[in-house]
C-alpha cells in the first residue's frame, strides 16, 4: 500500500483503540494511552502448564473491556484488532519465557466456522506474535470436525470431553524434537491447549509452550 493511500484511508477511517473506540492521536500506537496504562495485566510470571504443556503466557484478564475487544475482534469483522493483540501478548511472551521456539504455530477452527467467520482469531493472533518476535507461523494442527463451542459448556471435565480427539497434526507437519510455542485468543481450563499439545507431543514435539490474549476465571 502506498503512503499516500495509506493516509487517506487513515483520514477516512481512522485508526480507534480497540478497548475503548476512542480514536487515536498522532502519538499513540494500536492503542490508547489511557487503556495502555490501565488494561487489566496479568502477573509477571506465566501459568503453571498442564500435563501437556509446559507453561501458558497470559497477557490480560477477561475483564468487561476486554471481553468486548476479544467479541469484537472474533465475531464482528475487527481482524485489524490482531497487531495491537499480537503486539500485547509478543511482550509477555519474552518476559515471561526463555529461550527461543523451533516453530509458531495456532489453535485451529473447523472449515465450517472458518467459512462462517471467515477468518481464523488465533492465526491472525500467530500472524501478529510472528511480525512481532521474527518467526513465520506454521500449520501444524487441523480441526476435521465441528464441535460444540467450548464457552457454552460450564464444566471443566466436559469441556475436556467435548475436545478429545477434535484436532489432528496437519498433513507433513514435522514437530519432531521441537519446542513449539502454541497460540491461541483465551484460556479458562486449558482444555483445548492441553488436547492441542497432547496431539503435537504424540507427534514428537519436544515441549509445547502456549501464549493467550487473555485468561479467564477457571470453571468447576
Amino acid at each position: 500500500m502506498s503512503g499516500l493511500k495509506k493516509k487517506l484511508l487513515q483520514l477516512l477511517f481512522p485508526p480507534k483503540c480497540p478497548f475503548c473506540r476512542k480514536i487515536l492521536s498522532g502519538g499513540e500506537e494500536l492503542m490508547c494511552a489511557q487503556c495502555a496504562e490501565k488494561l487489566p495485566y496479568t502477573d509477571k510470571k506465566a501459568d503453571a502448564g498442564s500435563n501437556f504443556y509446559s507453561r501458558c503466557v497470559s497477557s490480560l484478564y477477561y475483564t468487561a473491556a476486554v471481553r468486548k475487544a476479544m467479541l469484537a475482534f472474533k465475531f464482528y469483522g475487527r481482524a485489524s484488532y490482531a497487531a495491537c493483540f499480537g503486539r500485547l501478548m509478543a511482550d509477555s511472551i519474552t518476559k515471561k519465557t526463555e529461550g527461543s521456539f523451533d516453530a509458531l504455530t495456532w489453535v485451529p477452527l473447523s472449515r465450517s466456522r472458518l467459512r462462517k467467520r471467515g477468518y481464523s482469531q488465533a492465526r491472525l493472533l500467530a500472524e501478529a506474535v510472528g511480525k512481532e518476535l521474527g518467526y513465520v507461523p506454521e500449520r501444524l494442527l487441523d480441526k476435521p470436525g465441528n464441535i460444540r463451542a467450548q464457552s457454552k459448556i460450564h464444566d471443566s471435565s466436559q469441556r475436556r470431553a467435548n475436545v478429545a480427539g477434535a484436532y489432528k497434526t496437519h498433513p507433513g507437519a514435522e514437530l519432531t524434537g521441537k519446542r513449539i510455542l502454541l497460540i491461541d485468543d483465551i484460556v479458562t481450563t486449558g482444555a483445548t491447549l492441553a488436547e492441542c499439545a497432547k496431539i503435537m507431543l504424540l507427534a514428537g514435539a519436544d515441549e509445547v509452550v502456549c501464549a493467550v490474549l487473555c485468561r479467564g476465571k477457571k470453571l468447576r
